[in-house]
């Protein structure tokens, strides 16, 4: 029985080593300030639950 070995590929160790240099390098020129938003929000829980559960199904029937 003959058995033939075949490589995936030959291991560069120069390449390995930019790779790990490049990953390890922080990045330090983002903008880290954070934005802070004002106003105001407004939840309108005006319908029931109910309500809310036949206008689902109601949905539901028309996209069939």
């Amino acid at each position: 029985m003959c058995m033939i070995a075949m490589s995936m590929g030959a291991y560069d160790e120069d390449e390995h080593e930019r790779r790990e240099h490049q990953s390890s390098r922080v990045d330090a020129d983002f903008d880290d300030e954070r934005t802070i938003y004002h106003g105001e929000v407004e939840y309108d829980s005006g319908e029931s639950t109910e309500e809310l559960l036949d206008q689902f199904e109601q949905i539901k029937t028309k996209s069939k």
